[in-house]
């Protein structure tokens, strides 16, 4: 087993597998919801390891990936004026908008800057009292805190300069919209473990429940995943259907509750597009009327866009549907120095783990 060298316990890793293999009996598809997930499964070679008829398909869980190109529009177009000081995080900086992206705004000469986190933007906006700061937030739960607490620091202390464009996103609604898709074949799912460490399991709780599917906490080391899988398939073939945790060191049933109350303050639930999927109803998180003074959207006035088609089957990807090395554009007129869609730059797309770590490039494209 070539790849087990990259464990980091390739004993236990070794122990897993054979488990797993043991359990199977007959073809199951699971999916792994989280993108950091997507990339440690790729890069150690958890797929090429698991017996033939256990399937793993790639779920919705990169956040940069599914963040409407709307928002890519608004970020450039605030980036274009010239009062404003733009800030967000690297994998933002590449993903394509309809009319190109962050890096592009920059090379006219806007003023974009990455940053390592949001309290950067506020800390700026304390010492540029001339200039709008602007930080463009997007994310699921794990981001939303640090973004919430932002707010409340700005507002703490009286900064008139300082705005968010949040484009923050909620995993269980994407679930079940997985669940009732026609197209649906996933038997469990792996549930992203840094979400659950926040919000708890109540929510997954309602998702087993309502459609009879197992569904496991699972963290992100190549380890964590494969007791994931295990307890996945092991229900399944039991004929049950659980909320399972199997990251039991950081996962809570009830999450980080003074995380909970900081998001619940500043923002609220809200329809959301996303990239690729669509509208699904109450899946994101706006900023409350009572904070508009630091919201972006508000403060700047900004348009809506439409959603352009540019051939990329990123919606295909991140609903289990399609391999991105099968995609006709892998490769050819989709690479990371010059993407279709955001699974190719970001570090969580199942685009970037394919091109990065199997380096199958497709050849129907020359």
């Amino acid at each position: 087993m070539k790849y087990l060298a990259d464990f980091r316990d390739p004993g236990l890793a070794r122990a897993l597998l054979a488990e797993i293999t043991a359990s199977v009996t007959r073809p199951w598809t699971l999916m792994e919801v989280c993108g950091g997930q997507t990339h440690a499964i790729v890069r150690s070679g958890i797929d090429q390891l698991l017996p033939a008829s256990l399937k793993l398909v790639h779920g919705p869980g990169c956040p940069v990936c599914v963040t409407p190109i709307a928002y890519i529009d608004k970020a450039v177009e605030l980036a274009d004026q010239p009062e404003v000081i733009i800030l967000t995080f690297g994998d933002m900086l590449r993903v394509p908008g309809s009319n190109g992206n962050l890096l592009d705004a920059k090379a006219r000469g806007a003023d974009v800057r990455m940053v390592y986190s949001v309290l950067e933007a506020v800390e700026l906006a304390s010492q540029r009292p001339d200039r709008q700061i602007v930080f463009f937030g997007v994310g699921f739960e794990t981001t939303a805190p640090g973004n919430a607490m932002a707010i409340l620091q700005a507002r703490r202390l009286g900064l008139a300069n300082f705005t968010i464009l949040a484009c923050h996103v909620l995993v269980p609604p994407a679930l079940r919209a997985l669940l009732t898709s026609p197209t649906n074949r996933v038997n469990g799912y792996l549930a992203a473990g840094h979400v659950c460490t926040v919000m708890g399991l109540a929510d997954y709780q309602e998702i087993v429940d309502q459609f009879q599917v197992p569904i496991v906490a699972t963290g992100l080391e190549p380890v964590d995943i494969l007791a994931g899988i295990l307890a996945a398939v092991q229900q399944l073939e039991k004929g049950e259907y659980r909320l399972e945790n199997a990251y039991q060191r950081s996962v809570t049933t009830t999450g980080n509750s003074h995380a909970r109350e900081v998001i619940d303050q500043v923002f609220m639930v809200c329809d959301r597009i996303w990239r690729g999927i669509g509208f699904l109803p109450a899946s994101g998180l706006a900023i409350r009327p009572e904070f508009a003074a630091f919201d972006a959207e508000q403060h700047f006035r900004l348009r809506a866009t439409a959603e352009p088609d540019n051939g990329c089957q990123a919606g295909q990807v991140l609903q289990g549907l399609l391999v991105p090395s099968r995609c006709p554009h892998f490769g050819g007129r989709c690479k990371p120095e010059h993407p279709l869609g955001a699974t190719m730059v970001s570090s969580e797309g199942a685009c970037a783990a394919y091109y990065r770590y199997q380096g199958v490039v497709a050849t129907n494209e020359g």
